[in-house]
């Protein structure tokens, strides 16, 4: 769920298959995830920028597979056993890059799930090439892995992705605000995340509803700050 900014309540974020919006630049890593049965060696690697649907991914194979969710930094040696017993999504492994112990956990995680004969989903903002893991036995395993990527969106996708925010937190801007917004902001779903948050703290600290107006104000304030 995008952190909320202000002291608004926060939106609700939808995670289901039906929610996820399917464009050429995440097509395949769709298929990947539904045909997960077919995975070589039971493991895949999903990968893409913030924002980019790694999380709703996550949980729409979790819930096709049965699968439980981790953090790769929560990981605990304790936990290892347990979840092995089912199928596994292990989230944002590059950030155990500095953690050996994190390291040697997933690492014991990783062969022991495949040996139970379950599947394994990791998690990363880069290729995994470019993780750089410390430990050379789990950085091998996970650059052997297949790879699906969740490329940076088109202005269709961009566009909807900007409806879907918007939408989880239950808001409706003006009919020109997004098309606006296409223009204005980088071709990234951080981007989206960010200026639908920011608009959405401005609302409601302005008592103001969100327009093209509303969005040209931050743009032009974020813009004057980073010169």
């Amino acid at each position: 769920m995008p952190e909320q900014l202000g002291f608004d309540l926060p939106g609700i974020t939808a995670l289901d298959r039906a929610d996820f919006l399917v464009a050429p630049s995440n097509e395949i890593a769709v298929a990947l995830i539904e045909g997960w049965q077919n995975w070589p060696a039971r493991k895949l690697v999903l990968v893409g920028p913030e924002g980019s649907g790694k999380t709703h991914l996550a949980h729409v194979w979790a819930a096709q597979s049965g699968a439980v969710i981790c953090q790769a930094e929560m990981l605990s040696t304790a936990d290892v056993p347990q979840l092995s017993q089912t199928c596994v999504v292990v989230e944002d492994v590059p950030d155990i890059v500095n953690d050996s112990a994190a390291q040697q956990t997933l690492f014991h995680l990783h062969n022991l799930v495949l040996a139970e004969g379950h599947a394994l989903l990791m998690t990363g903002d880069r290729a995994p090439k470019h993780w750089h893991l410390s430990l050379p036995d789990l950085q091998s395993r996970v650059e052997g892995t297949q790879t699906a990527a969740l490329d940076p969106p088109d202005d269709a996708l961009l566009s909807a992705v900007l409806a879907k925010l918007f939408a989880d937190r239950q808001i409706t801007p003006k009919a020109d605000v997004i098309p606006y917004l296409i223009l204005r902001i980088d071709r990234s779903f951080a981007a989206a995340l960010d200026i639908v948050a920011k608009l959405d703290a401005a609302s409601l600290a302005r008592k103001r509803p969100i327009t093209r107006r509303l969005a040209s104000e931050l743009l032009d304030k974020s813009e004057g700050l980073a010169q």
